[in-house]
């Protein structure tokens, strides 16, 4: 019985693991950083093969989503990129004015590959720093050489991705639409009733919750890339029942929290707990249906859906027969034949998007996306904005003043390894202040157990061939770790360089120290720099990234009135608007998750700021299930339109405190009245009308509360 449980739970983790990049970055990493040491090793490759290693790593273990076409482009781009840093490191070498001014100039182009591209500009501008820096202080070879041998590696690390594209049974649009269902799968998890406290639950529904709009929006990008496909619009199609789903479940899981001190709150939960566990499940399984195309698979995935159905069904004759005591359950039953609704689709669509013919195929039939080998599609992954934000502006130049310092001080210091200082503060110092205290933290806790253990390994002497086996296991261990433990991957890549160190000279204790040293000194000017060298409180930011969000509910709301007011329905339009709520939403949590780990005294009423957040967030859920009421059919009743403008003018209002208008600063408490004396028919309406006046007294509960968070701000 151990046994067959232990083989369930590993076959769970594999499943599990198949739909994550960690596992596939690893062992490609690994892949590309060994061949070049290996070849010298036995003497097939001679010169400077750790920039081949490091380039080739660098390149294999980006996760480039989207198209084939797409792909080759960007890394290709950044091939030349590493190749580029590596021949500029060596040739300013000799000079330490022009030295400098060349390391002002890679500062720069850090925060522009940032600019750029938030997904892959900060492992470019980790990897090409980390080139530029050996290369500056270790030159082998004519700067000429040197690049050539960062190119040949990164254009080795682009086959062995390109290599496995048709082998592995998936196609890379396959993946990014599976990545909506993973995330989906996450938020029905966050949602379980269990035993954690309401307030933590409702938190790890809201962040699962952002992730899930951010998944969407990127993968609606990605597929909106490149010519239009048939595949394209069956995985696009797929994605928006997602998004249906999602809608769906969140709306439901909030009308029935609103009663949760109601006396039937307690035995209605347990009857939703196994409806939330049968949402998780089903989305993983599409999400692994998806990808491997198998008929099994799809046959598993039916099968789930298909019970899911049933569960939906049970649950509506449940509420209806012994919870008709709780108010607005109608609305949930409304919401579970809504829910219901979606999951033909999910099977249809699924079904359609199955590749044709044997279960197993050696080679996807889908790799023609290969046929514009340019860079032209490098376009499409690019934030080509005029506009920089001001936040990025003083973090390069942070980095500027502080690689420049570091460079200066391994220099003049005539410090050996002494480019690990300046690198500490390029992988450590970030935009703002709690990620870098996070980043230095980690960094030193790995520097310093990786060095212990690097440093008992010194003693023991190790053969060759077993010393190869080990920093394969540690590159392995490095990118696997690098985005889920930062510290353990630190303490891997630590190790890693005392054996690949030792492979090639003697290391002593010393080596280990050194880099410890340069660790805790890069570390601190980071930390020093992110709190005294111009930077950028939350506080600050946190005002306007409230407005922008509080306006789009606004936006919401006016939108939703004007569909009732001339019998509308819940149209492209709606769903446009629902969109940008709730992704100003998840800018305004981001920011909030900032402030949060800023210093104490750089906080600005935090318990407050988060009540507004909070506060918005539950009125996108009461306005999206107004939304899913549109039915077609007019609201004649006049509350409605009373409520949109009253609402809309505290929006407003709520908006324009935040960002230090006097004048609705004074109006906060005026509306709050207005708010708390309004109250939508509820009784006199009958289905519809009296489940969109019902969300409308809640709505108006929201906003008061927020208008007095906004009160408690302005006495502040």
């Amino acid at each position: 019985m151990n046994a067959e449980s232990a083989l369930a739970k590993l076959a769970q983790w594999a499943e599990r693991e198949s739909l994550l990049p960690d596992l596939r970055r690893a062992a490609r990493a690994t892949a590309a950083f060994m061949l070049p040491l290996v070849a010298a090793h036995f003497g097939w490759l001679a010169g400077p093969v750790v920039y081949a290693a490091m380039a080739a790593q660098n390149i294999a273990q980006v996760d480039v989503r989207g198209a084939y076409r797409v792909r080759v482009s960007v890394l290709l781009a950044m091939t030349l990129v590493l190749g580029g840093a590596t021949w500029l490191g060596a040739t300013v070498a000799p000079h330490l004015a022009v030295t400098l001014a060349a390391t002002a100039l890679i500062a720069a182009t850090l925060g522009l590959w940032r600019h750029l591209s938030p997904d892959y500009g900060p492992s470019l501008a980790a990897s090409s720093a980390l080139l530029f820096l050996i290369a500056l202080a270790l030159p082998e070879g004519t700067p000429a050489t040197m690049a050539f041998y960062a190119l040949g590696g990164g254009l080795w690390g682009v086959m062995l991705q390109a290599s496995l594209w048709p082998l592995r049974p998936q196609h890379p649009l396959r993946q990014t639409a599976a990545e909506t269902w993973q995330a989906l799968g996450d938020l029905f998890t966050a949602m379980a009733y269990d035993e954690r406290s309401p307030e933590v639950r409702q938190r790890a529904i809201a962040d699962r919750e952002a992730t899930v709009r951010t998944t969407l929006d990127r993968t609606t990008a990605l597929l909106g890339t490149g010519p239009a496909s048939r595949l394209r619009g069956q995985l696009d199609a797929l994605n928006l029942t997602a998004a249906r789903l999602a809608t769906r479940v969140v709306v439901f899981q909030a009308a029935l929290d609103a009663h949760r001190d109601h006396a039937e709150y307690p035995r209605l939960t347990p009857a939703v707990q196994p409806l939330l566990t049968a949402l998780a499940n089903t989305a993983r399984v599409v999400a692994l249906a998806l990808v491997s195309r198998q008929g099994s698979r799809l046959a598993t995935a039916e099968v789930r859906l298909r019970r899911l159905g049933n569960l939906v069904q049970v649950l509506q004759a449940r509420i209806a027969a012994h919870a008709s005591g709780l108010p607005g359950s109608g609305e949930l039953v409304d919401l579970l034949r809504q829910l219901g609704e979606q999951l033909p689709a999910v099977r249809q669509q699924l079904e359609a998007t199955r590749e044709g013919g044997p279960e197993h195929r050696a080679f996807s039939l889908e790799l023609p996306e290969l046929e514009t080998l340019t860079l032209r599609p490098l376009a499409a992954v690019l934030h080509l904005r005029a506009r920089v934000d001001p936040a990025l502006v003083r973090f390069t130049a942070r980095l500027a003043v502080l690689l420049v310092l570091g460079v200066v001080l391994f220099r003049l210091g005539h410090i050996h390894h002494g480019y690990w200082l300046p690198l500490t503060v390029v992988v450590v110092l970030q935009p703002d202040y709690g990620s870098t205290r996070l980043r230095a933290a980690q960094r030193l806790l790995g520097t310093l157990v990786g060095g212990v253990l690097a440093s008992g390994l010194l003693f023991l002497q190790l053969p060759s061939a077993v010393l190869l086996t080990a920093i394969a296991a540690t590159i392995f261990g490095f990118s696997y770790h690098l985005r889920r433990h930062y510290a353990i991957a630190v303490m891997c890549i630590t190790v890693m360089i005392v054996l690949l160190t030792e492979a090639t000279t003697t290391v002593t204790v010393q080596f280990t120290i050194e880099r410890l040293v340069a660790t805790l000194v890069g570390g601190t000017l980071a930390m020093l720099a992110a709190l005294i060298f111009w930077p950028v409180w939350e506080r600050e930011r946190f005002p306007g990234f409230l407005a922008a969000a509080v306006r789009a509910n606004r936006d919401y709301l006016a939108l939703l009135q004007s569909r009732l007011a001339t019998g509308g329905t819940y149209d492209q339009a709606v769903v446009a608007a629902k969109r940008r709520a709730e992704t100003a939403n998840s800018v305004l949590f981001a920011s909030l998750q900032r402030m949060n780990a800023d210093p104490a005294h750089q906080q600005r009423r935090l318990e407050e700021a988060a009540a507004l957040a909070n506060g918005n967030q539950r009125l996108t859920r009461a306005l999206t299930t107004i939304g899913l009421h549109l039915t077609g059919t007019a609201v004649a009743e006049p509350a409605a339109a009373q409520f949109a403008t009253l609402a809309g003018d505290a929006l407003e209002t709520v908006a324009r405190h935040a960002t230090g208008e006097a004048a609705a600063t004074a109006r906060l408490a005026e509306l709050r009245t207005a708010l708390e004396a309004f109250e939508a028919p509820v009784a006199a309406g009958a289905g519809r009308d009296q489940w969109v006046f019902g969300q409308m007294n809640r709505a108006a509960v929201e906003l008061g509360a927020m208008l007095l968070a906004a009160e408690d701000t302005a006495q502040a």
